[in-house]
């Protein structure tokens, strides 16, 4: 009787598993709509641009984020606060370079989530890795999901340490009598996914 017993627990847990993994839906990111934009300050300033998104998916159940990743291409940084060309090329390839994003050693950021939480399915906190320039940071921040239809939105603004990632170029905490050249740490990434269900 406790082996029949046993069996049956064994057969209800292993079709419980089975029908959860069954609702959950792999939502293909459409690269094109889906954007990251990103803004960084120092004293005299800021600068803001956007980078194209190279990989993204979302795993999504009962209109909840339960997982996914995206992957940006650092090759494709852009500046929009600047007008005169050459000024942008001569920022955006110092961006570029080793006192930044070392682009030519590392051409991909990557974002991967380990934790999303929320007490209404659409404002979510959510916590994943953050890796830039090879190196793995912890991040967590606010997101908001929405749905119309099979279109699934998630919309999430990232602030990290720029310092995490060895980028301490002009930054006050490892530099001296910087004044108005200083940079500050904090840079803010805000990431759309657009998807389909």
């Amino acid at each position: 009787m406790k082996l029949i017993t046993s069996l049956a627990l064994s057969l209800g847990l292993f079709s419980s598993i089975l029908f959860s993994n069954t609702e959950i839906e792999k939502v293909a990111v459409n690269k094109t709509e889906s954007t990251v934009s990103w803004k960084a300050s120092k004293v005299t300033g800021e600068h803001f641009g956007k980078v194209n998104i190279s990989d993204a998916n979302l795993d999504y159940e009962s209109g909840k984020i339960l997982g996914g990743s995206f992957e940006i291409d650092m090759t494709s940084i852009t500046v929009e606060d600047i007008k005169d060309a050459n000024s942008n090329q001569r920022l955006v390839n110092h961006l570029k370079s080793d006192d930044f994003f070392s682009v030519e050693k590392h051409n991909k950021s990557t974002f991967k989530i380990t934790e999303a939480t929320s007490s209404n399915g659409k404002d979510f906190q959510i916590t994943g890795d953050l890796v830039i320039k090879g190196i793995s940071s912890p991040v967590t921040f606010p997101a908001q999901v929405t749905e119309a239809g099979n279109k699934v939105t998630a919309t999430g603004k990232i602030t990290f340490d720029r310092t995490k990632y060895d980028i301490k170029y002009r930054s006050g905490n490892y530099f001296e009598n910087l004044a108005d050249k200083m940079i500050y740490d904090e840079v803010t990434l805000v990431v759309k996914l657009v998807g389909m269900k």
